[in-house]
């Protein structure tokens, strides 16, 4: 039987045979990376560049507009090279760095939104002792933390996944590696103890739900309590993007890690993969952006100011 020490390099999942169908695939992917990039980007630059979007919200959306771009960047390149060059492996190391940062990151951006969730909260259930509660100083500690989680959790589960036997193969049915795929290549009596570091994630994850979900209980009720139409309007706003956020990052990543081995199939996990891991990097800077009138406007101002100077830039090439 082969272990891991034997192993050298992993395949990963080839989406089709098709030389055609392949760079349709490199296209597709290379089109949602640089929207990603581009949506992203521009949401740093913006933040950093506009002292109007220097809040704690948007400190924090600054870290996850961060973690998003490192979370495409993980998996999307490698999948548009093997798919532009013909190729589906994948070294030891590689396959280790892709579970390492998609476990920081992940782990990261969870608690991030879980951090997110608070700062709704103390802005309309407590709006009196926001800048006492969620200072410069407590939102550096807490994005600290939530940076320092993720990294924890990476540690924990690659060297967890990566200490066990592999006995089934070395062939990955997913277009990265991922967790519960090198799980069903491992020997069936050694992949319990990762089960238990999942087990411990879960319970802490389950914590963090828990306090999301309390957190917007609080919220809207606050909201439904507010005399003002105009008001509530205002605290909707503010609370939507997020939740809409949390939903689609908590729905898919769930589905993907605890869905049971009866209902799991190639094509339904390649799915749920692309929803967890793809899909949200690129949504997000469109959903937050969509109802921040202070952001879209910095965004906009970003992009006019883009556009004049790159054509003063053609204008004075063209002169000389």
């Amino acid at each position: 039987m082969a272990n891991s020490s034997s192993v050298s390099e992993f395949l990963l999942l080839a989406f089709t045979d098709t030389r055609e169908l392949q760079l349709l695939h490199f296209g597709l992917f290379l089109g949602i990376y640089l929207a990603a990039l581009l949506g992203n980007g521009l949401i740093l630059t913006a933040v950093a560049c506009d002292h109007r979007l220097h809040t704690p919200m948007d400190f924090f959306l600054l870290n996850l507009a961060l973690l998003d771009l490192g979370c495409i960047s993980t998996t999307l390149p490698k999948a548009m090279a093997n798919a532009l060059w013909d190729t589906r492996v994948i070294s030891y190391e590689g396959c280790a760095a892709q579970i390492f940062f998609i476990a920081f990151l992940l782990g990261a951006e969870y608690s991030l939104l879980t951090v997110m969730s608070y700062d709704r909260y103390v802005a309309i259930c407590k709006p009196l002792h926001y800048r006492s509660l969620v200072g410069s100083r407590a939102c550096a500690q807490m994005a600290a933390a939530a940076w320092g989680s993720g990294f924890l959790n990476a540690v924990l589960h690659t060297a967890t996944t990566f200490s066990l036997p592999l006995c089934q193969g070395n062939v990955v049915d997913q277009f990265f590696c991922e967790i519960p795929q090198i799980l069903k290549l491992s020997c069936s009596d050694a992949y319990l103890r990762e089960h238990g570091a999942l087990v411990c994630s879960v319970s802490l994850a389950f914590g963090c739900f828990v306090f999301i979900v309390f957190s917007y209980i609080q919220i809207f009720m606050a909201v439904l309590r507010m005399p003002s139409e105009q008001g509530q309007h205002k605290a909707f706003s503010m609370c939507l993007p997020h939740l809409a956020v949390v939903s689609l990052f908590l729905s898919t990543a769930m589905f993907a890690y605890l869905k049971p081995p009866s209902i799991s199939s190639p094509s339904l996990d390649l799915v749920v993969a692309v929803l967890y891991s793809v899909v949200p990097p690129a949504l997000n800077p469109l959903i937050y952006s969509m109802r921040n009138r202070e952001l879209k406007h910095a965004l906009w101002k970003l992009m006019t100011r883009c556009v004049s100077e790159a054509m003063n830039f053609h204008s004075t090439s063209a002169d000389d």
